[in-house]
C-alpha cells in the first residue's frame, strides 16, 4: 500500500490523488493514478471553474480525469501485461464503473485504504465472487509488522 501512496503523488486532478499498483506473485506489473489522459492538459487547480473551456466539473464529478484503477488497467494493456488473477491495491475504494473494469480484467482481488461513497460498487465486487479487502495499517510493534 505505501508504494500505491507515492504512485498517488504524480494524480494531476486537484480534487483528490489515488494510486493503484497492479501486483501478481509479489512483482508489480503496472502502476495508475488519476488524472487527465495522455497529451491533455492536467486539470485546472480550481476544477475548471474559471476560464476553462472543457471544464473538469459537472455536477459535482470529475469528467476530465480517469480514475487510478482505469489507468493501471490500461497501462497493463498498453505494455502487453494480463491481469488474470492479479491483486490491485488501491489507496480508495473503487467506484462502480471501476469495479465493472476490474471484473472483466479478471482480477482476483482488491486491496483498498479508504473509503468512497459507492455501495453498487460493493455489490459489484460480492456478485462478481472478487476479493475486496480493507487495508489495515500494519502495528510495527507487532513481531514481522502484523496488524
Amino acid at each position: 500500500m505505501d508504494i500505491a501512496h507515492l504512485v498517488a503523488t504524480r494524480a494531476t486532478c486537484p480534487r483528490r490523488s489515488v494510486g493503484a499498483v497492479l501486483v501478481k506473485d509479489r512483482r508489480i506489473l503496472a502502476t495508475g493514478y488519476n488524472g487527465a489522459p495522455r497529451k491533455m492538459a492536467h486539470c485546472p487547480i480550481d476544477g475548471g471553474k474559471n476560464d476553462w473551456p472543457l471544464g473538469c466539473l459537472k455536477a459535482g464529478h470529475c469528467i476530465r480525469a480517469l480514475h487510478a484503477e482505469q489507468n493501471v488497467l490500461l497501462q497493463a494493456a498498453k505494455i502487453g501485461i494480463s491481469c488474470e488473477g492479479a491483486d490491485l491495491y488501491v489507496t480508495c475504494q473503487p467506484c462502480n464503473m471501476c469495479a465493472k473494469m476490474i471484473v472483466n480484467a479478471g482480477v482476483a482481488k482488491v486491496i483498498y485504504e479508504g473509503d468512497y461513497p459507492d455501495e453498487f460498487a460493493l455489490e459489484i465486487f460480492t456478485e462478481s465472487g472478487i476479493s475486496l479487502q480493507r487495508y489495515v495499517q500494519p502495528n510495527p510493534d507487532s513481531p514481522r509488522g502484523s496488524p
